[in-house]
């Protein structure tokens, strides 16, 4: 366990390297933004391009292992539903904190440093977990914004949804990639070596821009975003790895990375979508800033145990 905290430390030095000039303005909230920007729709896809392209439908798509991570994300999607429903929080309000306990930062954190922790063999669960997150979860949560604020699903909500997806960059690269390799041929050698050399940009850039966006979250509902946080860096792992190694079979080294995948902290693109529907965005915001805090501690112990 000490040897994967030493391995992990690096990531979080880089990240809380981005926090200190966040905080400290050396780095403004105008350059985080576009630091991000670059690692968002550059860095990261070229990254996730060149990961599809040399991959097949099948080494990303694992019936048990979707399953798995399926199985588990509901459970404590639901439990999360019925701690705020206890609370008699509304259902969009309700949603948003059962969105915030499954949703991990599987693009700018998972991506870049499970694959170099785990072997590039880890991409393609990695990959499921992103699709699954970004497609069927944050589906869910349109539908049920929508469904509440509007009492019904309107004929365009399909179009919108489809869109937002399309507007996805890193959905669109893993989905280039596929087709590309689904022609049979590799990638010519500039073409790939363009890939590899911006895709490199992305472990750094992404831990960096991790760490000065959190530099501008605030602790607020510590209570409620201390509860989230129990719920997304503990409760989410165990339940994955209750489903995958239990119920449903998966083979040890892909349930060892769909537990590692379910064990990050919240991700910022949580927080993007609170303030797109103006809610519940302090706790949201103070739930990413307090699990990637204590997934320094979290994420190596549950790395070591899950995997092989």
């Amino acid at each position: 366990m000490l040897d994967v905290f030493l391995q992990t430390l690096p990531f979080f030095a880089v990240i809380g390297l981005g926090y200190w000039a966040g905080r400290t303005g050396f780095f403004t909230r105008e350059a985080t933004a576009y630091l991000t920007k670059f690692v968002f729709y550059f860095a990261l896809s070229a990254m996730l391009f060149g990961f599809s392209a040399n991959m097949s439908l099948g080494d990303i798509f694992d019936p048990r292992a979707a399953v798995a991570y399926l199985w588990g994300c509901g459970l404590i999607y639901l439990i999360a539903l019925s701690v705020a429903f206890a609370r008699r929080l509304p259902l969009t309000q309700a949603a948003m904190e059962a969105h915030t306990a499954i949703i991990g930062n599987t693009g700018f954190l998972g991506v870049p440093m499970l694959v170099l922790l785990l072997g590039e063999q880890a991409a393609g669960t990695i990959i499921l977990v992103l699709v699954i997150d970004l497609i069927v979860f944050s589906t869910l949560l349109t539908v049920i914004v929508t469904l509440s604020r509007e009492g019904r699903l309107s004929l365009d909500l399909p179009r919108v949804i489809a869109m937002g997806l399309l507007k996805n960059p890193m959905i669109v690269a893993m989905a280039l990639g596929l087709m590309w390799s689904a022609t049979g041929t590799d990638l010519p050698q500039p073409v790939n070596a363009f890939m590899t050399l911006l895709g490199a940009a992305a472990t750094p850039g992404a831990l960096f821009a991790i760490g000065a966006s959190l530099a501008n979250n605030r602790a607020e509902r510590v209570t409620v975003a201390g509860w989230l946080t129990v719920a997304k860096i503990i409760l989410h792992p165990v339940a994955v790895a209750f489903a995958a190694f239990f119920l449903f079979n998966v083979a040890p080294y892909t349930a060892g990375v769909l537990v590692a995948a379910s064990a990050l902290p919240v991700a910022g693109n949580v927080y993007i979508l609170a303030q797109h529907y103006d809610i519940a965005v302090a706790r949201v915001s103070a739930a990413i800033l307090i699990s990637t805090a204590f997934s320094v501690l979290t994420l190596p112990p549950i790395i070591a145990l899950a995997t092989p």
